[in-house]
Order: structure tokens, then sequence, then C-alpha cells
């Protein structure tokens, strides 16, 4: 008699610490969404309507099937043609905000394809990639992509080219951005933005000032 009782407590045990241990996994991976995607998570838990166990369904499916994806090196040439291109479209946006913002788009889908990430003809799927090793970048580039098929104002144009400019800079490194960096934008200036040369360039056309 005494035999059976202690045995069923042992069970009752055992399976008590079995649910505690998969509650636990679960906190513990929510947790590890959450400083793996930053921001990113954010917005899946927006895009689900505050569903927070949807959203990190979707966030373990990018994992899933990107996690393990090798970011393809760039040679100095290369990187450099992709400098000089993204400077010359920084530049055009003073004349022509719309035309710029559709190839600064472009670009940062070649980039990201060179970079071994899926091609830019599937947006979504590209983006899904970009955000499981630049989490803290990619939405310059969903704010980018949507200024280029919108009728976005000037303003919302050059903050999306100022955000997208950081998921530029993370692709086109030399070597890949830790991940501490990749958690830290660009400092903004004293107006709550990013520095951007164009900010220069706009005031010479006007007089000098």
């Amino acid at each position: 008699m005494i035999t059976g009782v202690v045995i069923a407590v042992l069970v009752i045990v055992l399976v008590a610490l079995r649910y505690t241990g998969r509650g636990r996994a679960r906190g513990s991976g929510g947790r590890g969404l959450k400083r793996r995607f930053g921001p990113e998570y954010e917005c899946a838990v927006a895009r689900e309507d505050g569903d927070v166990r949807a959203a990190e369904r979707e966030l373990g499916e990018r994992v899933r099937r990107h996690g393990s994806l090798q970011e393809q090196p760039l040679s100095p040439e290369v990187r450099q043609h992709y400098v000089a291109q993204w400077e010359a479209v920084q530049e055009r946006f003073v004349d022509s905000p719309q035309k710029a913002v559709t190839e600064a788009d472009a670009l940062l889908a070649r980039l990201a394809r060179d970079r071994g990430f899926p091609d830019g003809e599937q947006f979504e799927e590209q983006l899904a990639a970009l955000s499981v090793h630049h989490a803290y970048f990619v939405q310059g580039y969903r704010s980018i992509h949507a200024a280029a098929r919108d009728q976005s104002g000037t303003e919302e144009m050059r903050e999306a080219m100022v955000e997208a400019r950081s998921l530029f800079e993370a692709l086109a490194a030399e070597r890949q951005v830790d991940a501490d960096r990749r958690r830290r934008p660009p400092a903004p200036d004293g107006q709550g933005h990013a520095p951007w040369p164009l900010t220069t360039r706009r005031h010479a056309k006007g007089g000098g000032t």
C-alpha cells in the first residue's frame, strides 16, 4: 500500500515537472524571439492584432526557414559599386524623390540577393529572411518599398530613405555587423533624423547657406 502511494506521488511530481518545463521553454522561446527580432517582434504582434502566440509562431517559422542562411561576401569591387550607386541615388533625391526611392528599393533588393538572400521579386520572402539576420534594420526596407509604390509625400520619402540606409550599410559592410551594432541604428541629429548628406546639398542649391 505504501509503495503504491509513493509511486503515485512520483508520477504526479514527474508530470508537474514536465509541464513546468514546457512552460519555461515557451517563455524562453518568446523572450528569445523578442530579443532576436527587437522592433520587428512588435511589428509582428501588431500585424496579428495583438495575438502574441500567432506572432511568435510566424517569427519562429521565419527562423526555421532562414536561420541557417549564410550571407555571401562581396568583392571589394562589387561593394564599391554598390556604395557609389547608393550615393548617386541619394543625390538624385534632391531633384526627383519618387524616382530615387524607387531606385533605392530596387538597389536594396539586388544587394540582398547578392548577399545570398532570396530574390527581391519575392519581396515578402526576402524581407522575412532579412528580418532573421538584420531584424533591427528591415523596417527601413519595408518603408522604402511602400514609398516606391505609393504616392507618398516628400518628407515621408526622405524618412524612408534615411531608414533604408541602415540596412544598406549593414548589407554592404566589409565584415558582418555584430549583434550589438545591429541593434543600434545611426544616432539622430538634433532634429530627430539620422545624419544624411542631402541636407548639405539642399542648402547649397538654395544659395550656399
